[in-house]
C-alpha cells in the first residue's frame, strides 16, 4: 500500500471532529505551499508574459475597474 491510499483510509476513519481539525491544518498548509510556488514563479519570470498580456488589455481599454 502506497502512502496516499494509507493516507485515505486514515482521513476516512476519523471523527468530526478530527476531520475539521485536519482540513484547518490542510488548508493553511496547502496554502502555504501555493504562496511559495507562487513566489518562485514570479521570481523566475515565469508570470511575466501574463502581466504584459493584462497591461495590453488595459491599455487598448479592455478592462474596467472592480
Amino acid at each position: 500500500m502506497d502512502k496516499v491510499d494509507d493516507l485515505e483510509r486514515q482521513v476516512q476513519g476519523l471523527s468530526p471532529d478530527e476531520l475539521a481539525t485536519f482540513r484547518r491544518w490542510f488548508a493553511a498548509f496547502d496554502g502555504e505551499i501555493w504562496d511559495r510556488q507562487f513566489e518562485s514563479d514570479v521570481k523566475a519570470g515565469k508570470l511575466n508574459s501574463i502581466a504584459d498580456r493584462a497591461r495590453q488589455a488595459h491599455d487598448a481599454g479592455k478592462s474596467s475597474k472592480l
